[in-house]
């Protein structure tokens, strides 16, 4: 099965992006799954290729339990090239007691958590039953890090160390653990920081180069608790990190990644030109049927690829390059949706502008673009359906808006802020003072 710019399940469930990797030539994407249902279950790690972050090849799944440690799932995790192989690196579950009446669920949820490694000579096979091995053992010190909420390993190499930064809680404070080594087998704690902008747990950490410091990406849970789905949040801030010290520090508040609200869990790796991209899932409240394509109900999606950049010393994350030159055709409406064809679209809006684009609301409205799904995600009860931007700048806004007949992308002034809303029911009529269509 192959996927055209979003990266879909390939039927049943998917979320987190895990192992994001350019190798060998190819993009690999491997993303948590449960290949039984469109729900969440035992996660396994479905596997996916791309040359140019715009065709995707689906190749099954890579990872599944198979020890005692894992046997309830293989958690979120990345990739690293080390000597030539693709050592992946994840979150081991085991249930203190699964469910009597759902197998796939903890007891209480109650579950202890490892790390663990596996080792593949090309990125393709993987053996789930001799090439896996647990680096980091269940941490039974409070002080150091939780014994069930410590995951989602991020591996990087820096100098002539690896280092891993792992999500943690204490006492109901998200914080980051840091851990060393000399060879990406065999880990040493180094270090942690703390704060509660880091929600009650923190997950998906993940610690890049930036300029002169360096970008801090995490989902913190419970820090837009108003009664809302989602409480649990992606995002980002410019940090300072001492490779000798593993001490890190957030050089700004935390700032959400996407004003949508929807996207979680992201995870950046340098694409072939040594530029630093993200990739999300977009949660999604309920499955889409059976498609005409072949697949089956579905649930979960990665948004599009996003590059870091750093303007006057703003972070901004502009679509990828390679995707924005993937749309080459003309078009008038949102007809090429029903050929699952995405439509790229690209307008400027002044103070009380409307675009209406197959019932997605655009508006700039009180200096903020505002993205309103009311009429393209009814029946869904305790959602947001109103999104807005920070206040901008000067007295027009570009948009360049991307659209999937389940999402919508609505990059702003090149990427100043990016607002992406899951939609259902999108119809093909256009309105509004567009200036560009186009899709691939």
């Amino acid at each position: 099965m192959k996927d055209c710019v979003h990266l879909k399940a390939p039927g049943n469930w998917s979320n987190d992006p895990n192992g994001f990797i350019y190798y060998q030539g190819e993009y690999h994407l491997f993303y948590q799954h449960f290949p039984y249902a469109p729900r969440w279950g035992t996660m396994h790690w479905g596997h996916a290729v791309s040359r140019d972050l715009v065709h995707w090849e689906h190749l099954g799944v890579a990872l599944f339990p198979t020890k005692d440690y894992d046997r309830n799932g293989i958690f979120s995790g990345s990739a690293l090239e080390i000597d030539g192989r693709m050592h992946l690196y994840y979150s081991a579950v085991k249930y203190e007691q699964p469910s009597a009446e759902d197998i796939h669920l903890a007891e209480g949820d109650r579950y202890e958590t490892s790390q663990a490694m596996l080792i593949s000579r090309d990125g393709r096979h993987f053996d789930n039953w001799e090439d896996k091995r647990q680096i980091i053992p269940v941490l039974t010190d409070p002080a150091l890090g939780d014994r069930k909420d410590t995951r989602d390993p991020k591996v990087w190499r820096e100098g002539d160390h690896y280092y891993m930064v792992l999500g943690s809680t204490r006492g109901g404070t998200g914080r980051v653990l840091f851990f060393r080594s000399d060879d990406g087998l065999s880990w040493t704690y180094a270090n942690q920081y703390a704060s509660r902008e880091l929600g009650r747990v923190l997950e998906c950490p993940d610690l890049a180069r930036l300029d002169d410091g360096y970008l801090f990406l995490g989902s913190p849970m419970g820090i837009t608790d108003d009664g809302l789905s989602y409480a649990d949040q992606a995002m980002y801030a410019r940090a300072d990190f001492d490779p000798e010290t593993c001490r890190m520090t957030l050089r700004d508040p935390l700032a959400f990644l996407d004003h949508g609200l929807d996207l979680y869990a992201p995870q950046s790796t340098l694409d072939r030109e040594g530029r630093r991209v993200v990739v999300a899932w977009m949660r999604m409240p309920q499955p889409v049927p059976e498609a005409p394509d072949g697949r089956g109900p579905w649930n979960g999606m990665m948004c599009l690829p996003r590059v870091v950049q750093l303007r006057e010393g703003r972070v901004c994350f502009p679509v990828h390059p390679d995707v924005s030159a993937a749309f080459t055709r003309p078009v008038s409406d949102l007809s090429p949706l029903a050929e699952h064809k995405p439509v790229r679209l690209r307008a400027t809006l002044r103070e009380g502008d409307c675009l209406d684009l197959g019932g997605y609301q655009v508006r700039l409205r009180d200096g903020r673009i505002e993205g309103d799904r009311s009429a393209v995600f009814a029946g869904l009860q305790g959602r947001r359906l109103i999104a807005r931007s920070p206040r901008l700048t000067g007295a027009c806004c570009r948009l360049d808006i991307f659209i999937d007949p389940n999402l919508i992308e609505l990059f702003i002034n090149e990427g100043e802020y990016v607002l992406s809303h899951v939609v259902y029911g999108l119809g093909t009529q256009l309105d509004g003072p567009l200036e560009q269509i186009c899709t691939i």
